[in-house]
């Protein structure tokens, strides 16, 4: 579908859904949704009161909805795996929701020593969905979804320096952790489908929305920032691709979803175009292992890359 909203999210009694970083934003719209549409869904967030309210807000729109915080700090590599177990004790699994992220923020790190934004957005992304892949696998139509942004196409992965030791553009490193999601995200669709494991990896963008991924931008740029829900995308608009990549019956597997105007930036949802430097194939081999070493987890579907064409 070419013009996807809200309003074309199928029923989703019955099915379970994660979604990191629900508690505002993308993620809170997009739980929101979820819910009314009579799915369970799991808040994994950093801070259960931020949540709480969160819950409080779905549960407003939706008083029957089943929703239920669970904890999860990408910034920490035992969080990410408390958050995996805590998860696999559900009955099922449909959906991993990876929202999560960080933009722009001063140079930090996380409780790996890693540049916060190549940490969270890539990292942990990386590991809760290596964890929970076997959980996944044991329901029929499960799905991956991954995160990116237009930014993706002004990444340059600096393979000699990822936790910028040497150097630190908060910019450009934003744009390198997208263009890592969207890497990540074909990638492992493409050893999913050769290993023949059940589950399917899809990514989404939201173009140009109005969310609290703005607070670390300079005080000029937050000001205006409410301007583009009024512009381009309200945060409720930027989450209709990540609802398309999680719930549209007719997914392309490992497509790209995200808004169909103004160059990506705002409208409904559908199909949007990859950049070359997501494609390349060496470098998402390279991020693949280089991820399993820095992450220890290794989501098992190396050993059957042999049959790819």
């Amino acid at each position: 579908m070419s013009d996807f909203t809200d309003a074309d999210v199928p029923d989703q009694r019955g099915k379970c859904f994660v979604v990191t970083g629900a508690n505002t934003g993308l993620g809170f719209e997009a739980a929101k949704v979820l819910a009314s549409r009579g799915a369970r869904v799991l808040l994994a967030c950093r801070s259960e009161a931020k949540a709480g309210q969160a819950i409080d807000r779905i549960l407003d729109a939706s008083p029957a909805a089943d929703v239920e915080f669970v904890p999860l700090d990408q910034a920490d590599l035992d969080s990410v795996r408390a958050c995996a177990e805590r998860v696999k004790s559900e009955p099922r699994v449909d959906v991993l929701v990876n929202n999560a992220g960080v933009m722009v923020p001063p140079l930090q790190r996380t409780a790996q020593g890693h540049e916060l934004q190549f940490g969270v957005n890539h990292l942990g992304c990386f590991a809760l969905t290596g964890l929970l892949l076997d959980k996944l696998a044991e329901t029929p139509g499960a799905r991956v979804v991954v995160t990116s942004s237009l930014a993706h196409r002004r990444g340059r992965i600096d393979w000699d320096d990822l936790d910028a030791h040497r150097s630190y553009s908060r910019g450009q490193r934003y744009s390198d952790s997208k263009l890592m999601n969207l890497l990540f995200a074909v990638e492992l669709d493409r050893r999913l489908q050769a290993a023949g494991v059940p589950v399917t990896a899809v990514a989404c963008h939201p173009g140009i929305a109005a969310t609290d991924l703005a607070r670390h931008l300079p005080s000029i740029a937050r000001g205006a920032w409410p301007l583009f829900g009024l512009i381009l995308n309200t945060a409720a608009k930027g989450a209709w691709p990540t609802l398309q990549a999680a719930t549209d019956p007719a997914v392309v597997p490992g497509g790209y979803y995200g808004p169909q105007r103004l160059g990506g930036a705002a409208g409904k949802s559908g199909l949007a175009p990859i950049a070359a430097v997501a494609q390349d194939r060496e470098a998402a081999r390279r991020l693949w292992e280089l991820s399993i070493a820095l992450t220890g987890v290794d989501p098992g579907l190396a050993a059957r890359l042999t049959r790819f064409p």
